[in-house]
C-alpha cells in the first residue's frame, strides 16, 4: 500500500516525555529563509510551537500544510495516508468540495449572530438533524465535551423536576474507560490516571462502574439519587467495543449515549437502541433529546456563544448531506471489521508511540491513545475510496 508514496526519512526526533522539546534549534540559515519569504521548514514549525504554545499535546513530528480526501502533505511535500481523520472530525475527507463551498458561501453572508437573535440558518439545521436522527430537539454546542457537560446538567435538572430526586443529591453513573474531555466534570468521571492525576479535588456526583457489566448498572440504580447513566457505545479512546446485548440491556432513566459514529449513523443503531439523550461530537457537536426531557431547561440556564452560529450550521448540513449522498455510513458498515483499535504489547524497545513513528516513516499517520492503544486506525473517508 505504501509503495506509491515517496520514500520518507526521519526529519526530527522527539523524546518519549510528554513535554519534550523539539529537535535542535532552528539554524540561522533557516531563519534567514523565513525572513526572505521562503516557507518555514518542519523543524522551524516544531520549535515555534514549542516556544510559544502550551505543552498540553505531544504531537507526532510532522508539520502538515495541505489535505485532500484521505491524504495529507507536510511542508516539505511528503505525502501521507491520514488514518486518524482528526479524531473523526473530517470523516468526509479533507477539504471536501461540497463542504468547502458551503463554508465559502455562508462566510460571505453571515458567520455569527449569537443566540441573542434568530438567524435564517439555525432552524434549517435543527429541522434537518432532528429529522435525520429522529429526536424532537437539538441543542448545538461547540464541542463534544460541552455536549457531555450539557447532558450532565440536564440529567440533574430532570432528576430534580421529574424523578423527584432530593435537591443537589443527583448522581450520574459512568462506565469505566470513558473519555469525554478534560474539564473538571469529565476528569471527575474518568478512570484514566493521565487525565485526572494532579488536578483534584474533583466534582461530586459521579460514580463509575465496570463497562459491559449490566448487573453493576442495575445495582447502581438502586440508589434513588441516580439520575442517568452515560456511556460511549464504542470507547474509541480506550479501544473497547461493547459486548452483544449490552447497549440493549440498558433500561434505566436517563440513558445517555456519548456517540462515536461508527458503522451506521450512530453506534447504538447496531442494537436498534434509542437512548433518551444522544451526544454528538467533533463536526456535529450538540445534544439530541425529546421534549419531555429538553423542556426542563429554561432560557438562561444553558448557552453557548458560538453554538448554532450560521456558518457552523450551514457547514454541518453540508457535511451530513455528504454522508447521505456518498453512502459513507453504509459503506463503512460493510467494511467495519477493518475499524480496529490495536493494543501494542509494550517492551523495552517498543511501544505504541514508536509504532506510530515507524508508520509515519512509511507514509501513514496514526496516533496512540491511553499509552498502548492505537485507535480509530481506519476512518470512514478511507473506507469510502
Amino acid at each position: 500500500m505504501f509503495s506509491k508514496l515517496a520514500p520518507l526519512q526521519r526529519f526530527a526526533v522527539l523524546s518519549r516525555g510528554a513535554h519534550s522539546s523539539v529537535a535542535s534549534a532552528t539554524s540561522v540559515a533557516t531563519k534567514k529563509k523565513i525572513q526572505t519569504g521562503c516557507p518555514p521548514t518542519s523543524d522551524y514549525i516544531f520549535e515555534r510551537e514549542s516556544k510559544c504554545g502550551a505543552h498540553n499535546y505531544h504531537p507526532l513530528p510532522v508539520a502538515l500544510e495541505r489535505g485532500k480526501c484521505i491524504f495529507l502533505w507536510d511542508v516539505e511535500g511528503r505525502k501521507y495516508f491520514d488514518f486518524l481523520s482528526s479524531y473523526s472530525a473530517v470523516n468526509q475527507g479533507h477539504c471536501h468540495p461540497k463542504i468547502v463551498n458551503a463554508l465559502k458561501s455562508q462566510g460571505k453572508k453571515l458567520t455569527l449572530t449569537s443566540r441573542a437573535f434568530y438567524n435564517n440558518v439555525l432552524g434549517e439545521y435543527e429541522e434537518y438533524i432532528t429529522k435525520l436522527f429522529n429526536y424532537h430537539k437539538v441543542l448545538p454546542m461547540n464541542t463534544g465535551m460541552e455536549a457531555g457537560e450539557t447532558a450532565c446538567k440536564l440529567a440533574h435538572k430532570w432528576g430534580y423536576t421529574v424523578k423527584g430526586i432530593q435537591k443537589y443529591k443527583a448522581k450520574v453513573i459512568f462506565a469505566a474507560g470513558n473519555f469525554w474531555g478534560r474539564t473538571f466534570s469529565a476528569i471527575s468521571s474518568s478512570t484514566d490516571l493521565t487525565s485526572y492525576d494532579g488536578f483534584g479535588p474533583f466534582m461530586p456526583g459521579f460514580d463509575v462502574i465496570p463497562c459491559n457489566d449490566l448487573p453493576a448498572l442495575e445495582s447502581a440504580f438502586q440508589n434513588p439519587n441516580v439520575a442517568a447513566f452515560m456511556v460511549e457505545p464504542i470507547q474509541g479512546e480506550a479501544g473497547v467495543v461493547p459486548d452483544p446485548g449490552y447497549l440493549m440491556g440498558v433500561h434505566q432513566d436517563l440513558y445517555i449515549a456519548d456517540e462515536i459514529q461508527t458503522g451506521r449513523w450512530l453506534a447504538v443503531d447496531h442494537e436498534n437502541v434509542r437512548p433518551d439523550i444522544v451526544l454528538l461530537g467533533k463536526a456535529l457537536s450538540g445534544v439530541l433529546w425529546d421534549d419531555d426531557i429538553m423542556l426542563t431547561i429554561k432560557p438562561g440556564e444553558r448557552g453557548s456563544t458560538y453554538g448554532g452560529n450560521p456558518l457552523g450550521c450551514q457547514v454541518t448540513i453540508a457535511a451530513l448531506e455528504v454522508l447521505e449522498e456518498e453512502n459513507l455510513a453504509e459503506n463503512t458498515e460493510k467494511k467495519w471489521e477493518l475499524l480496529n483499535a490495536i493494543v501494542i504489547k509494550e517492551t523495552k524497545d517498543c511501544d505504541a508511540w514508536n509504532v506510530c513513528l515507524r508508520l509515519q516513516d512509511y507514509g501513514l499517520l496514526a496516533k496512540p491513545t491511553c499509552g498502548d492503544i492505537i485507535s480509530e486506525l481506519i476512518n470512514k473517508a478511507i473506507l469510502a475510496f
